[in-house]
């Protein structure tokens, strides 16, 4: 916001508060994609009017400064008017713009600042630094995109209204002090990249499921497998992991997913049905690598339900087991040469 310092002969300078500030921000949201991230980026219009009084029975002399948000954006149409003066920058600007005006006593002089720029992931409007008073305050953001989040130390919105292609959010105060500032979040599309490493990084885990499920279920049916039968398993389920890690760079995302599940499914498959047969390859082997392998993976494409989702596929996991050999006699199986 900008700040206001007034001045008057023999006086010591005020800091002239500003009386009411009406903001009007649009965004426009565009995902751009840099190899296997992708970016927030976002077009943004903000329009400010402000005003301020001199509150003395004199003339004083009022500095206005506005400071830049960034010094390394962009700012397309931009305007800093303080009543009738209009400051243009200049060569050696630097992040900061003053105009000095002179008010007569009682007079109230407006504020105007305009700009259209552009950003990535979040947007901020700061008071000031440290506590600060803002009066008769509004600030509508209007925006394209229906997800959200507010930043950390930040104000929710007072008011909230749905638009076909988004949300208009509206903070509104009459005498605010806080330290606090107002910003939205864009929201973030999956990154192809860290979703296969953390899919990668918790292999292991779904691929000892899928083994343990067989080695049970195959000692049950009497058709166990031996050491190299397994080593062949394993490579055929990790080969889900590496050809989706080189796929997602290619295709989408969700495509580059169904190969690779399809790819690692068939080689399963088709590997126990010539081992054991087509009964176990497609009920126990095909059903249990559904499970564990494409459905365990999935669930991380849901960020903050991942662990929630292989913990109950677990414990179901655990009960289908438990139900399956309860009446098992574990001494006579084990005890088979």
């Amino acid at each position: 916001a900008p700040v206001v310092t007034l001045s008057a002969p023999g006086q010591m300078d005020l800091p002239g508060g500003l009386d009411s500030s009406e903001i009007d921000v649009d965004f426009h949201l565009q995902h751009r994609r840099k190899g296997l991230l992708w970016y927030a980026t976002y077009d943004v219009a903000f329009d400010g009017h402000y005003t301020f009084q001199n509150p003395l029975d004199e003339v004083v002399t009022a500095t206005v400064v506005f400071e830049f948000p960034s010094s390394s954006a962009i700012y397309d149409d931009f305007e800093f008017r303080v009543g009738e003066v209009q400051i243009t920058p200049g060569g050696n600007t630097g992040r900061k713009l003053t105009a000095v005006v002179e008010m007569a006593a009682g007079e109230e002089t407006e504020i105007h600042v305009t700009y259209k720029s552009r950003g990535l992931d979040s947007w901020l409007y700061s008071f000031a630094d440290g506590i600060t008073t803002a009066k008769n305050f509004t600030l509508k953001i209007n925006t394209d995109f229906e997800e959200y989040n507010f930043p950390e130390r930040s104000i929710s919105a007072s008011t909230k209204t749905r638009t076909p292609a988004g949300w208009i959010l509206q903070w509104q105060f009459e005498n605010l002090v806080t330290d606090f500032d107002i910003g939205v979040e864009m929201p973030d599309k999956l990154n192809p990249g860290p979703l296969a490493s953390r899919m990668s990084y918790f292999a292991p885990v779904s691929l000892l499921f899928f083994f343990t499920v067989l080695m049970v279920l195959g000692a049950v049916k009497g058709t166990n497998l031996h050491p190299m039968h397994y080593f062949f398993l394993g490579a055929s389920f990790f080969s889900f992991h590496i050809l989706f890690s080189y796929l997602v760079d290619h295709v989408v995302l969700e495509l580059a997913f169904i190969i690779a599940a399809i790819v690692s499914m068939a080689l399963v498959v088709s590997y126990l049905w010539r081992v054991i047969g087509w009964r176990f390859a497609m009920r126990e082997a095909g059903i249990s690598q559904l499970l564990f392998l494409v459905l365990f993976s999935y669930a991380f494409f849901f960020e903050g339900y991942t662990g929630l989702v292989v913990t109950i596929g677990a414990i179901i996991t655990l009960a289908a087991l438990m139900q399956i050999t309860a009446k098992v006699d574990w001494a006579a199986i084990f005890s088979k040469k």
